[in-house]
């Protein structure tokens, strides 16, 4: 492996890391809400849909986003998409609730974070097939 392939991958790993373990962090805290209170960022146009409450469809989240992050961490190419797709769905709910602006500017910038793991997993993976 060259020098450049060993920093990629490095990088990657690194990538990887950060977008496994917060999304199971996040999912986790949906059941503890230590880091905030979690029902207070649903759109509340959805809270009036639903057919639970708020902090039952938090908790459904915190499930998804644990699986999301495990599947970063064993698949990083696939998780890194679902995390990318999820932040950005995320960023739209708050926009549409013109609430916490703040977050939802920081979800997008995840979310294209997330999408350089993707590619950058890619580009890994196209090195491990050329060795093969």
């Amino acid at each position: 492996m060259d020098i450049i392939e060993k920093k990629l991958k490095d990088i990657q790993v690194f990538m990887k890391l950060t977008y496994g373990v917060v999304p199971i962090v996040a999912g986790a805290d949906k059941f503890t809400n230590l880091l905030t209170t979690w029902p207070e960022y649903l759109n509340p146009a959805l809270t009036g849909v639903l057919p639970f409450s708020g902090n039952t469809f938090m908790l459904i989240v915190g499930v998804i986003e644990i699986a999301a992050g495990v599947l970063v961490l064993i698949k990083p190419r696939l998780g890194a998409m679902v995390v990318c797709v999820w932040l950005v769905l995320i960023a739209l709910s708050l926009l549409a609730s013109g609430n916490f602006l703040d977050v939802s500017v920081r979800d997008v910038v995840m979310a294209i974070g997330a999408f350089a793991l993707v590619k950058l997993t890619a580009l890994t993976e196209t090195f491990n097939y050329k060795k093969a």
